[in-house]
């Protein structure tokens, strides 16, 4: 961090990807109310999450983050945090049980609001409105009204957050997510699946092994079998609102960014010398780097050298999405520059962003088998430079969506209008979730045992 950061210096470099409030005193109200609000995270939550991620950069576990492509008000409702809750739970003890591999949980949630856009506008029937940024901005809405900036929405977005974190909390920490309910985790939906049913027999051998525990005199009432830590992240991408929830930390006395316990910046806005990579550049929280196909790697040491200048293990995540077809071309050289300029790194596959087409039927969607694939060439790739393929950021939800094409489902693009209902991006299922998990779980097993064998020969 430069001493001459501050939580506001961000607004005096260029900016992208933002709208432009046509009412700046009712924008200044709703950041002071945010200002006097109570943090949604605290300080000490992101440094435990911080130092869980260095054991992931140190290869000694895998970080799990997924949810929401963009939260909305609409489907905010305490079934659909709970079912996103519970595929997470799913997905982290497959990877857990199959790898022998502690799993740091981080959701998409509690301020996954804002969305990057392409466009400043779109046309519909030879109207053109604003984009829709997320309901923390406007209003998905195809009218006039809908599409203005709304500063009052980032109250809303606020406690919808409150909310969620209040209820994930009770999840993690208050029995929901006790080893012994595993059987109670899966979803009436997915019960069918080839997915649903490798987990079914997971879960029994679970059982087992855990009553094995107990009449060996192990106690299974143990804080680590009765709840698990579960973060949130978000993009950072509505600085407004990142700002109003930055706190000076009483212990330690330096600056937190209380909306989330880790942010990430996009590829649209990781830009030296502009607002979103000034703003992180001084909060404590962990962080996430966006890389694709075209990041300039000059660049973006440069971005490291100011989100991170004492190469602090656990601070920086970069989130590679290249593409299906371009993963084992492009990602070889981000990983060399990396370890040349010896920078510790989470390295983690967005396998979604990537691979997203428009179906025949003109819906947004992505196909499961290049999703799949995408992480199949990453752990290839990390195996043959030698690094450790050690995270997963991907959209998905606990509802019996039908948004992206393929899977045991086989959800085809006749099928896709039965369930679509992303107010942005097409996002995995529940049953596709599990077969991402399951896959992940194979490689860090295969990469396991690859490192045991060669720990053998040493010896």
């Amino acid at each position: 961090m430069t001493k001459t950061w501050t939580p506001d210096s961000w607004r005096s470099k260029p900016i992208r990807q933002v709208p432009e409030y046509p009412d700046q005193g009712e924008l200044e109200a709703v950041e002071e109310e945010l200002r006097n609000s109570p943090p949604l995270v605290f300080a000490g939550e992101a440094r435990r999450l911080k130092s869980q991620l260095a054991d992931v950069a140190a290869g000694k576990a895998f970080l799990l983050q997924g949810g929401d492509c963009a939260e909305s008000f609409a489907e905010f409702h305490a079934n659909n945090i709970r079912d996103t809750f519970r595929v997470l739970m799913q997905m982290s003890v497959a990877l857990t049980f199959a790898a022998s591999c502690p799993v740091v949980k981080v959701g998409r949630m509690a301020g996954q609001f804002a969305k990057p856009r392409s466009a400043a506008t779109e046309v519909q029937n030879g109207v053109e409105l604003p984009s829709y940024r997320g309901d923390i901005i406007n209003g998905i809405d195809f009218t006039p009204e809908a599409r203005i900036p709304d500063p009052r929405r980032m109250s809303r977005a606020y406690s919808q957050a409150a909310a969620t974190l209040n209820l994930l909390r009770a999840f993690a920490q208050g029995g929901f997510a006790n080893l012994h309910k595993v059987h109670q985790w899966n979803l009436d939906f997915v019960s069918n699946s080839p997915a649903a049913e490798r987990y079914q027999d997971m879960a029994d051998r679970i059982d087992e092994a855990l009553r094995f525990m107990e009449a060996c005199g192990v106690n299974a009432e143990l804080p680590q079998f009765q709840g698990t830590d579960f973060y949130v992240s978000h993009e950072a991408l509505l600085l407004w609102y990142e700002e109003a929830l930055t706190r000076t930390d009483s212990t330690t006395g330096k600056w937190y960014d209380t909306s989330g316990h880790m942010l990430w910046i996009g590829d649209r806005t990781r830009v030296l010398d502009e607002a979103h990579v000034e703003f992180l550049s001084g909060i404590e929280n962990p962080l996430g780097v966006k890389v694709g196909p075209t990041t300039d790697l000059d660049e973006l040491i440069r971005i490291l050298d100011k989100l991170n200048p004492s190469n602090e293990a656990g601070r920086i995540t970069l989130i590679c999405r290249m593409g299906a077809d371009k993963v084992e071309d492009k990602l070889p050289p981000v990983i060399r520059r990396i370890k040349e300029e010896g920078r510790t790194v989470v390295w983690s596959s967005d396998p979604m962003h990537g691979n997203t087409i428009k179906s025949t039927s003109g819906f947004k969607t992505r196909p499961f088998d290049r999703v799949l694939q995408e992480v199949r060439s990453f752990f290839k790739v990390h195996k043959g430079e030698g690094t450790y393929a050690g995270g997963v950021h991907f959209e998905m939800t606990g509802q019996n969506v039908t948004e992206c094409i393929g899977g045991a489902e086989a959800i085809t693009d006749e099928k896709l209008a039965d369930r679509y209902h992303t107010h942005c991006d097409p996002r995995l299922n529940a049953s596709q979730s599990l077969e991402l998990a399951f896959l992940i779980a194979e490689s860090l097993k295969e990469e396991r045992d690859a490192r045991n064998a060669e720990m053998k020969k040493v010896s």
